[in-house]
């Protein structure tokens, strides 16, 4: 049994990857400065980083240790998730891009409103 969710869990892990690496590929198309770093090519682990202007910037690291999502404006930390939070907080970046809203509008530095 364990055998088996360590396996699920290292596939939750690779879809994740991939699918940060697609958002931010897409934030970059529609403007905004956005990038995910991965180490080697298993897909266990990556950095994903947004800037949605105004100092306001996210940090999203997933691994097999954890997911956390960190939101900064003006190098202060303003909100720290982990786990299923933080992939929810994800999920509300994933909708500005859904709802195509651009970079300068007032609504992309209130993602966490």
């Amino acid at each position: 049994m364990f055998t088996r969710l360590a396996e699920q869990h290292r596939q939750f892990v690779r879809d994740l990857v991939l699918s940060l690496k697609a958002l931010a590929t897409v934030l970059e198309n529609r403007g905004y400065l956005a990038s995910c770093y991965t180490c080697g090519g298993q897909l266990n682990s990556a950095s994903f980083m947004v800037s949605l202007g105004d100092d306001h910037l996210i940090r999203f690291l997933v691994s097999d240790y954890g997911i956390t999502w960190t939101e900064m404006r003006d190098d202060r930390e303003l909100m720290k998730l982990e786990g299923a939070e933080a992939i929810s907080q994800l999920q509300e970046l994933a909708n500005l891009v859904k709802y195509q809203v651009k970079p300068a509008d007032s609504q992309a530095a209130q993602i966490s409103a």
